[in-house]
C-alpha cells in the first residue's frame, strides 16, 4: 500500500477534497470535515480513520493500531504502517470512515456536494 493509493481512493468519493495540514499530513475531507490523515513525515507512513464506535476497541487493541491522538473521542484509529493493511481493507476502512463523516453533514451541505 502506498500514499498514492490512499490518494486514489480517496479521491473517487464525492464531494472529496485533499490538503496539507499542520505542516506534515495529508487531509482528506468531505465539508470541511475530515475523514482520513495520512503523515507524510513518518517512516513508515501512518494513517488515521473513523471507524464504528462497536469497531473502536477492537481496532485499537489490533496490532500495529492504537487510539489516534487528538481525535480518539471521536473512534479515530492510528495505523502505525500503511503497509498492515491489504488495498481491499484501505478501501473498506476508507469510504466507512468518509460515510460516517458525510452522514453528519447537512442535508444542505450534502446536496451541494452532491452525495444527495
Amino acid at each position: 500500500m502506498t500514499i498514492e493509493t490512499i490518494r486514489e481512493i480517496c479521491q473517487k468519493l464525492t464531494g472529496a477534497t485533499e490538503a496539507i495540514k499542520w505542516d506534515h499530513d495529508l487531509v482528506f475531507s468531505v465539508g470541511n470535515k475530515m475523514y482520513c490523515v495520512v503523515g507524510l513525515d513518518q517512516n513508515p507512513t501512518s494513517a488515521s480513520f473513523k471507524v464504528l464506535d462497536e469497531e473502536f476497541e477492537e481496532m485499537s487493541s489490533k496490532p500495529g493500531f492504537k487510539p489516534a491522538p487528538y481525535v480518539a473521542k471521536y473512534k479515530w484509529v492510528l495505523i502505525d504502517d500503511i503497509t498492515r493493511m491489504k488495498k481491499s481493507e484501505w478501501e473498506k476502512y476508507i469510504q466507512q470512515s468518509y460515510r460516517l463523516v458525510q452522514e453528519k453533514l447537512s442535508a444542505k451541505l450534502r446536496k451541494q456536494l452532491g452525495i444527495i
